[in-house]
């Protein structure tokens, strides 16, 4: 679906496309380039700056978790996701898993003999779907989601079941991942998907006798606020408006950051923000280079300011 190649680089305009251009090639480019630019000035940070590189952002955060168990500490992060040149406020939690529905396998020529499991599964879904309603009515309670128009999003991002198409399926499973607000403990969510299942199952004619496996795979971590107020966010405003031309705004993102890590964690300003891009975990993924550099020249002065600079020897 791609215009051209998902893994051939291409540059229109003022747009990079590529796999990860975005998300987040740019952004790393942008940690190098940002200390570079202050080399090339004949200058180095005064104090220490660490850049990490890390795996499974999107799958676990372990990456980043494993550079707080290693005992990197700092006294402010930056993290430059593609955030359209602005700073996270705040951001959602997440929780996967799977549900797996047994069905009673029959010829289709007797289906009335069989229970389908994948229709029952498309039941189960849509009881999901009203769980995700409910908690999205939620959204006043938290500070910073209330003008979000649908802070809790839930993807059944799998299915699969059945063996061949004249068989009555006995099986089907679904991959769920779904956001939590910052403040919700991941178990006490993974309890209330649970029983929410449960709780519909029971009064469903076949899954009643059969009920469903809920099981919690992977992902599970909890959101964060940035509180205003920071000497950080301050000092990335200046950089920022210096850089861009234009005051820093913040905004609530309803997606799972690593810089929850260092904001729960480690208990430092954790600042996201990062370039300007579109269709990020889509086809024709792309980011703005001249988002990429601006983005950069903050980032640098965020660092000469933060840590102060020294002349190189």
């Amino acid at each position: 679906m791609w215009e051209t190649g998902a893994f051939e680089p291409r540059i229109a305009g003022d747009w990079l496309f590529g796999r990860g251009a975005a998300d987040m090639k740019a952004g790393a480019a942008a940690n190098l380039h940002a200390l570079d630019a202050l080399r090339r000035l004949g200058l180095q940070p005064a104090g220490t700056v660490y850049i990490q590189s890390v795996v499974e952002e999107e799958s676990t955060g372990n990456g980043a978790l494993m550079t707080h168990l290693r005992g990197y500490k700092a006294d402010a992060v930056l993290i430059p996701e593609p955030e359209d040149e602005m700073l996270v406020r705040a951001n959602t939690g997440v929780v996967w898993f799977q549900v797996e529905v047994a069905g009673l396998p029959a010829h289709v020529r007797e289906m009335a003999t069989g229970t389908n499991a994948i229709d029952a599964t498309y039941r189960i879904i849509q009881s999901l779907r009203q769980l995700e309603e409910a908690w999205n009515a939620r959204k006043d309670e938290h500070a910073f989601f209330d003008e979000t128009p649908h802070p809790i999003n839930l993807n059944i991002g799998k299915i699969e079941g059945g063996d061949w198409a004249s068989s009555v399926p006995c099986w089907c499973r679904i991959d769920c991942r779904i956001a939590i607000y910052p403040g919700t403990d991941a178990s006490v969510a993974a309890a209330e998907i649970r029983d929410h299942v449960a709780a519909f199952a029971r009064h469903d004619p076949y899954l009643s006798n059969n009920p469903p496996t809920v099981t919690f795979n992977g992902f599970r971590a909890e959101g964060y606020v940035l509180d205003p107020g920071s000497a950080a966010e301050a000092v990335l405003a200046e950089a920022h408006e210096a850089a861009v031309g234009a005051p820093l705004k913040s905004f609530t993102t309803p997606g799972y950051l690593d810089t929850r890590v260092y904001a729960l964690y480690d208990r430092v300003p954790a600042l996201c923000y990062g370039p300007v891009s579109r269709n990020i975990h889509g086809f024709d993924e792309c980011v703005s280079l001249s988002s990429v550099q601006r983005i950069t020249g903050a980032m640098a002065l965020f660092i000469a300011e933060w840590c102060g600079t020294e002349t190189i020897a």
